[in-house]
């Protein structure tokens, strides 16, 4: 009879615990659905605001077309009446209807402005249409996350990293966007980074002293862990990226690599007991690997290419260490 007492509480305290889950799991879908409701609102009125100005320009347009044809019409009866002409004995002499030469050509200078205002009109509306739906489809398409290769004073390793990262970023680049941030001032990595239209180029001037908190500690370790710490901070809470993909600038990645992190940035969002999602395996070359297709979890953290979401570095930030361990 206990026994049965004790089958019935169990069953049901799971009731109690699977109502729970089931309510947070649909607080959590409003919530989302709610965010995406405002974010195509958003891209509506971006988009009703873009049309709205290509209906005016047009307006414009009609109008100075309607303009060039009037002028158009007063020169052809111009040229008519001015074409008229009489029999005078041996000559023929003209007769003027009122309308001078200076009129004439008063007329026409008129003419040729109206045409230049009406291509400089058809080209911005053709700028506006190409801008309008450019700031459309990036309202809409949120990032997978930003991209931010770590440097510092290696300019030769840097520039393979960031072409390597290109060589399969380019068709991605709104999915990816692309920053290399430097620790340090040395002229030959910021002339290489700003070298590249294709990214953003952050810079981390760190002037204070360090004071190591033991023995044997080297300095290096320090400026690394402040220089992560204001990358993170800058890409996550100025610029609003919800994931962030660390590189260090000694790393050629694979083709499948961006497929790879944007398969598992709904795994990193939705299993809080992930960390962090790596792309990086010790053991994974050619003769090691059985499934290309696995993912291993592992409470060993591999770095060297992976992927924090916003969440994660909430909790990391206020207690990042302040040296490399």
């Amino acid at each position: 009879m206990r026994q049965m007492t004790k089958f019935i509480c169990d069953v049901r305290f799971l009731l109690v615990v699977a109502a729970i889950a089931f309510i947070y799991l649909q607080l959590r879908l409003v919530a989302t659905q709610s965010e995406y409701a405002e974010r195509l609102a958003t891209a509506v009125e971006a988009e009703n605001q873009c049309t709205s100005q290509m209906r005016s320009l047009i307006d414009q347009i009609s109008m100075q077309q309607g303009r060039i044809i009037a002028i158009e019409e007063v020169l052809e009866f111009n040229s008519d009446e001015q074409g008229g002409f009489m029999e005078n004995g041996c000559g023929r002499s003209f007769i003027d209807h009122g309308c001078s030469t200076g009129t004439v050509l008063a007329i026409q200078e008129q003419k040729k402005r109206q045409d230049l205002e009406c291509a400089q009109l058809r080209t911005l509306v053709r700028e506006l249409e190409r801008k309008g739906l450019q700031r459309l489809i990036d309202k809409v398409q949120e990032p997978v996350a930003a991209v931010v290769i770590m440097a510092c004073n290696r300019a030769d390793y840097l520039e393979r990293t960031i072409k390597s990262v290109l060589k399969y970023q380019s068709t991605v680049a709104s999915k990816y966007p692309l920053f290399v941030s430097q620790d340090g001032a040395d002229p030959s990595v910021r002339s290489k980074a700003l070298s590249y239209d294709q990214l953003t180029y952050m810079q981390h001037l760190d002037n204070e002293p360090v004071k190591t908190e033991r023995p044997g500690e080297l300095i290096a370790y320090y400026k690394i862990a402040r220089h992560y710490k204001w990358a993170l901070d800058k890409l996550f809470y100025m610029n609003n990226f919800s994931r962030v993909i660390i590189l260090e600038d000694d790393m050629e990645i694979a083709p499948d690599f961006f497929d790879y992190f944007e398969a598992t940035a709904a795994l990193l969002d939705s299993d809080k007991s992930i960390m962090a999602v790596s792309s990086w395996n010790d053991n994974g070359q050619k003769q090691f690997v059985h499934d290309p297709y696995t993912l291993y979890r592992s409470d060993f953290f591999p770095g060297l290419g992976w992927m924090l979401s916003k969440s994660i570095w909430d909790e990391l930030s206020p207690k990042w260490p302040k040296a490399y361990p």
